[in-house]
């Protein structure tokens, strides 16, 4: 079996791993200079690959010539993984066996760039792995194998990505052995009237709305615990919330962003339903650190406003 692997974030690294010694080749999108000394960072699946001494394709689009060199690996089968390109029909059709794809959802949910992120945004009990048999259009090919997994309550995007992504790997080690024995991918074509998407993640819709209620802000922090972060605004400085434990039931007189109590818990703030209280917190210019360490040094916090 000869595999071209596709992926481009941390995600990927594990199926990576997971399949190296069938790997023919892996394909990945070009880093670009970031920062204000606009220095390169390789992405983590460039540097499994060069551990692992895969040859290596970078590219920026289908458009590249570096991209009409997958061929010449004469793959079997198409890996392709948090990749973050839409791959072309033409592409497609290069493997014997045909392109697989791994997305974090169960699909047809959560078609999109972001299924994690929305699924814990949207307070969703649960989520899963599906495996489909990519075609040219965005998520919807037909299923082969799906799984469904718990998104438990102390679930952020870091632990459940994780999680996922070490699941993920597992389970493409079976579809590879079984394509092997069974070179045909069979699968279930989605109910397309069921579909739902995942619109790409921007900085602003960190932004927390205090008249909502304790259980949605304490899903907006878990979501976006990696970026952007949930934030809101202490003394006119961005404060960058971590962590955050909800309270539904706890009654309180105060309006929507008030800093109703500071304790070893951290700060207690009120929402439009119930109290959070910020366990983990980032304030502008500032390192990271535990809110009660951060109340130590701030004064008076009790009453202020976060808006």
């Amino acid at each position: 079996m000869r595999i071209v692997f596709f992926g481009s974030s941390v995600f990927s690294v594990p199926s990576l791993k997971k399949i190296s010694g069938s790997v023919a080749a892996v394909v990945t999108k070009r880093a670009r200079p970031k920062g204000r000394g606009y220095q390169i960072d390789d992405n983590e699946v460039k540097k499994a690959a060069l551990e692992l001494n895969l040859p290596l394709i970078e590219i920026d689009s289908f458009k590249d010539e570096a991209a009409r060199s997958i061929a010449v690996h004469r793959p079997d089968l198409f890996v392709v993984i948090s990749f973050g390109l839409i791959v072309p029909k033409w592409a497609l059709d290069i493997p014997s066996i045909g392109p697989v794809n791994i997305h974090p959802s169960l699909l047809p949910l959560y078609r999109g760039p972001s299924p994690m992120q929305w699924a814990l945004l949207n307070g969703d009990r649960e989520t899963g792995i599906s495996f489909i048999r990519m075609n040219e259009k965005m998520d919807e090919g037909d299923v082969i194998f799906q799984e469904r997994t718990e998104i438990r309550e102390d679930d952020d995007y870091t632990g459940l990505s994780r999680r996922l992504a070490a699941r993920s790997a597992d389970i493409l080690s079976g579809i590879v052995d079984r394509l092997e024995r069974e070179p045909v991918i069979k699968g279930e074509a989605q109910d397309h009237s069921r579909a739902t998407y995942s619109r790409i993640v921007t900085k602003e819709m960190g932004k927390i709305d205090w008249s909502s209620s304790a259980r949605e802000i304490g899903c907006r922090i878990r979501a976006f615990v990696e970026w952007p972060a949930a934030y809101t605004f202490l003394d006119g400085k961005r404060l960058k919330i971590y962590h955050s434990v909800v309270d539904e039931t706890s009654p309180y007189d105060q309006s929507p962003g008030t800093i109703t109590a500071v304790t070893r818990s951290g700060l207690e703030v009120a929402t439009g339903k119930g109290l959070l209280t910020i366990t983990d917190l980032q304030l502008e210019n500032k390192k990271r650190m535990k809110a009660y360490d951060f109340s130590r040094g701030y004064r008076d916090l009790r009453g202020n406003l976060l808006n």
